[in-house]
C-alpha cells in the first residue's frame, strides 16, 4: 500500500472573481515557500479532492487546489437548473487557472492531473509554456473526437448490455442519433427535475460500467455521491463531450510542440478500457521532453503500482528548481 503524505488544514483558501458571475473556491496547502503546484481535477464537473493526503510532499510543494467553474465549491452550481453554461468552456478554464495564478502570486507552476485533468492541463500549458515548469499527467485524454466517440460508444461493443442501457435511458427518437447530445438537452433543459436526476444517474451508471472490471480501482466511483454533485457532474460532462471538448479536432496533439523544453511524465492504466493506450501514445511521441509510464496491473482508477509512479515523478520534481 503506497504511503500517502498527510496534510494540515488549508493555509489560504477562498473565492476568486472570474467573471460571468462565476467565482471559483480554491485553497493551498503545504509549503508556503515551497514549489508551486497546481492540481486540476478531472470530469469535466468533478470537483477537487480537498481531502487531507496527498501525492504530493507538503514540505517540498506549495499544494494549490482549485474547483473548475459551476462544480465542487465554485459558484453558481451546475446543479442548479437555471445556471446556464454558457461561459464554461475549456477557453473560461484556462483564463481561470491563469486569474488564479496571478492572484496567489505565482510565477511558475508545476501542473498535475488526471482524466479531464490532463486535457486542460495541456490546454493552459501550450497557451502559456511560460508558466509551466513540469507537467505530471495521469490517466491522459487529449479530447479528440475519437476519443470521446470510443469513450460513448465504441467501448460498448465490450459492454453491450450497459451501453444498450445507456442508450435506451433516452427517449426513443434521440437512441439513433447523437447521444451526448441527447443527454446534454435531457440534463440541461427538461423541465422536469425527476428527468434531469434520472439522466444523471443513467449518465454515471454508463461511467461505472466502464470502470467496473478494475479490481484495483474504485468501481462506482461516479455514482458514489451526492445527487448535486451527481448532476452537476453529468451535466458538465455532456456540455463539454457533445461539443467537443470545446476544442478542435486534434488540437492538443497538433500543438504538442508547444510543450518543448517542459519536461513531463504520463502514467496510464493499460487495462483502462475508456482511454485507451492509444492517445497518450500518440501525445508521447508529439512531446519529446515527456515519458510515457504504462502501468500493467491498472485501469482508469489505479492501483498501488500506479500511485508509486505518480508519487516517484513529484518526488523527482520536487528537487528541481522552481
Amino acid at each position: 500500500m503506497v504511503q500517502l503524505f498527510p496534510l494540515d488544514p488549508p493555509t489560504e483558501e477562498g473565492l476568486l472573481d472570474v467573471g460571468d458571475g462565476n467565482r471559483i473556491y480554491w485553497q493551498t496547502r503545504g509549503n508556503p515557500a515551497g514549489k508551486p503546484v497546481v492540481i486540476v481535477h478531472g470530469g469535466p464537473g468533478g470537483g477537487g479532492r480537498h481531502g487531507d493526503t496527498s501525492s504530493l510532499d507538503p514540505a517540498a510543494y506549495r499544494i494549490i487546489r482549485f474547483d473548475q467553474r459551476n462544480c465542487g465549491r465554485s459558484l453558481p452550481p451546475a446543479s442548479d437548473p437555471a445556471v446556464s453554461l454558457e461561459h464554461n468552456t475549456t477557453g473560461h478554464l484556462i483564463a481561470d487557472m491563469e486569474l488564479l495564478r496571478e492572484h496567489l502570486g505565482v510565477e511558475r507552476w508545476l501542473i498535475f492531473g488526471g482524466s479531464w485533468g490532463p486535457t486542460l492541463a495541456l490546454a493552459y500549458a501550450q497557451r502559456y509554456p511560460e508558466r509551466v515548469t513540469e507537467l505530471v499527467l495521469v490517466s491522459v485524454f487529449t479530447g479528440r473526437a475519437d476519443e470521446i466517440d470510443w469513450l460513448y460508444r465504441g467501448v460498448g461493443r465490450l459492454l453491450p448490455g450497459a451501453w444498450e442501457a445507456f442508450r435506451d435511458a433516452l427517449p426513443e427518437a434521440d437512441r439513433g442519433g447523437d447521444l451526448l447530445a441527447a443527454y446534454d438537452r435531457l440534463l440541461n433543459a427538461h423541465p422536469d427535475p425527476a428527468v434531469r436526476m434520472q439522466a444523471a444517474r443513467d449518465w454515471c451508471t454508463w461511467e461505472d460500467a466502464v470502470i467496473a472490471h478494475e479490481v484495483n480501482g474504485h468501481p462506482g466511483a461516479y455514482s458514489n455521491r451526492p445527487d448535486d454533485a451527481l448532476l452537476t457532474l453529468a451535466r458538465l460532462c455532456a456540455h463539454y463531450y457533445s461539443r467537443g471538448a470545446f476544442l478542435e479536432d486534434g488540437q492538443l496533439l497538433r500543438d504538442a510542440h508547444r510543450l518543448a523544453g517542459i519536461p513531463g511524465v504520463l502514467v496510464q492504466g493499460k487495462l483502462d478500457l475508456g482511454l485507451p493506450l492509444q492517445a497518450v501514445w500518440d501525445l508521447a511521441k508529439a512531446w519529446p521532453d515527456a515519458e510515457l509510464t504504462i502501468v500493467d496491473d491498472s485501469g482508469h482508477t489505479g492501483s498501488d503500482a500506479m500511485s508509486e509512479a505518480v508519487v516517484a515523478a513529484l518526488a523527482r520534481f520536487a528537487k528541481t528548481g522552481f
